[in-house]
């Protein structure tokens, strides 16, 4: 069962947060905007392009697939002192930040406002109501999220993303009024842009084969439902921590009967930046090729193309596997 946010709350939060006016802003003139993750970043730089007097900076852009273990630095900290707005992803993704958002004099924007969010659970895809070419959320409702129930991967679901940039403008242009249309426009074109791409990836997913995946991540959730793939296994594999013999066993069989039978056989993927041992040693065991697919937490652009780029990546390495 996924959560939602009720619209009423949502509002009532961006009310009480702007009831101030704008943030103080610091000595240079300028409105300093920290993003928590490179997709929020991906996300507000898209909003805020081209808009004279905004600076936005990425507080953690490191080759990792998760932040369950992050610690936050004095560098960390000095942003989140300096920023007058913080963009964070929201849903439990940054609870190792939570003390130091609570203490923040910043504006925050939980990007997770109004998304259905999916509860971790092993393989599979629940029922979900986005209509396949629906990618125009502009902003929507919440309720606080159960952090740990829920998994925080919102982004990897492409009609999220284009719901994550209209809360975005949304927020900001109530802070920054004298650039409101430019924010508004810039979110509009970002989302436009998701819309064709979506209907590029569509196009392609129609051509995915049979057999499913098995992910060495716990994050593909909302892609998969997103493209209408089989989770088989989503497996979280962290530093120090080995995926069990029995779960081992269980993929390598999975794999051998659908060889054995003549069944589409699933596709193992890992995350570029996570470990690839187990899916290794199941290769070496079952003779099958393994891919990889991006959880889009790190990289040198900026703005809804390195998104989409990013994405268009994921999709053609599902197509080539499942071909």
């Amino acid at each position: 069962m996924k959560k939602t946010i009720p619209a009423g709350l949502l509002a009532a939060l961006l009310l009480l947060s702007s009831c101030g006016g704008a943030p103080a802003q610091a000595d240079d003139g300028k409105l300093h905007i920290v993003a928590t993750t490179y997709p929020v970043y991906l996300f507000t730089t898209a909003v805020t392009e081209g808009v004279e007097g905004v600076e936005v900076s990425l507080m953690l852009n490191q080759p990792t697939s998760c932040l369950h273990d992050y610690t936050l630095t004095v560098t960390d900290m000095k942003a989140l002192e300096r920023a007058e707005v913080v963009v964070m992803s929201g849903a439990g993704l940054e609870d190792f930040m939570s003390d130091a958002l609570g203490q923040t004099t910043a504006q925050v924007i939980d990007c997770s406002a109004g998304i259905d969010l999916l509860p971790y659970e092993e393989g599979g895809h629940d029922d979900h109501d986005h209509e396949e070419d629906d990618l125009g959320h502009e902003e929507a409702d919440h309720d606080g999220h159960d952090h740990g129930e829920y998994d925080p991967h919102i982004w990897m679901d492409p009609r999220n993303a284009a719901a994550m940039v209209g809360t975005i403008s949304a927020f900001i242009s109530g802070l920054d009024l004298a650039h409101a249309a430019d924010y508004q426009a810039n979110a509009a074109a970002a989302q436009a842009a998701l819309t064709q791409a979506w209907e590029g990836w569509r196009a392609k997913a129609d051509m995915f084969g049979e057999g499913g995946i098995i992910t060495f991540h716990d994050g593909f959730r909302y892609f998969a439902e997103a493209f209408d793939l089989d989770l088989l296994k989503a497996i979280e594999e962290e530093e120090g921590a080995e995926t069990s013999a029995k779960e081992i066993k269980e993929i390598a069989d999975l794999i051998l009967t659908a060889q054995r039978t003549g069944a589409a056989v699933p596709a193992v993927f890992t995350e570029v930046n996570g470990s690839d041992a187990t899916a290794k040693a199941i290769a070496r065991e079952t003779g099958i090729d393994i891919h990889q697919l991006t959880m889009i937490m790190s990289g040198s652009g900026s703005g809804i193309g390195a998104y989409i780029d990013a994405m268009d990546t994921n999709v053609d390495a599902i197509l080539e596997a499942l071909k």
